[in-house]
């Protein structure tokens, strides 16, 4: 297994901040546009997916943004345990360690 979080090494938890709040802007442009009127009847259940995902995707991102500024980043919700920093650079919002999210089903 990896290394697990230091939830001192503010470095490294600075750059996961920048890259969570850029994901956030992205995400958030992106329903902005998805959710304007393209008067296209034909494309309605594609939009409402894209938005149903998009939406998903920013709960996602303001969770892991939450538990950083919380002081709660890279402690898995199911077990308390900290998490490898790979699982987080591979997965910046992810709530669960990967035996957790095993046990999970997802």
């Amino acid at each position: 297994m990896g290394t697990d979080v230091d939830v001192t090494d503010d470095r490294w938890l600075r750059g996961v901040r920048a890259a969570l709040t850029a994901q956030f802007e992205e995400q958030t442009a992106r329903l902005t546009q998805l959710t304007a009127d393209t008067g296209d009847p034909g494309d309605v259940d594609t939009q409402a997916a894209l938005v149903a995902a998009t939406r998903r995707s920013l709960e996602q991102v303001t969770g892991a943004l939450t538990r950083l500024a919380e002081g709660r980043y890279g402690v898995c919700e199911g077990c308390a345990a900290p998490m490898s920093r790979e699982r987080l650079e591979v997965l910046p919002h992810a709530r669960f360690c990967v035996p957790c999210q095993s046990r999970r089903g997802r």
